[in-house]
């Protein structure tokens, strides 16, 4: 894989563990867990225990006119649901 901008490389890597399809090889469900996330390079001068005090401040946070504010979103056209014609999981959701 080739890359332009080294700055991209860090983010690449930590979604590429993250969006792994087997699940032996996904960042957070291997032996070390969240920390596997955590110690990545890409966080590496991120505090963590100040987050979990909550003594790091935000470097954005939008204005929000109450619950529901929706004016920190893009706006896009809504799409028609979607129904499958097989249930591949019909056993496992019969009584959902």
């Amino acid at each position: 894989m080739h890359v332009g901008n080294a700055d991209c490389v860090l983010p690449l890597t930590l979604l590429r563990n993250l969006l792994q399809v087997g699940l032996t090889k996904r960042y957070g469900n291997l032996k070390n867990a969240v920390n596997d996330i955590k110690n990545h390079k890409w966080f590496g001068t991120t505090d963590w225990i100040g987050i979990y005090e909550r003594k790091v401040e935000a470097p954005f946070v939008p204005e929000c006119r109450g619950p529901g504010d929706t004016s920190n979103l893009d706006n896009y056209e809504e799409e028609d649901i979607r129904v499958s014609m097989t249930e591949k999981c019909a056993m496992e959701f019969s009584e959902f």
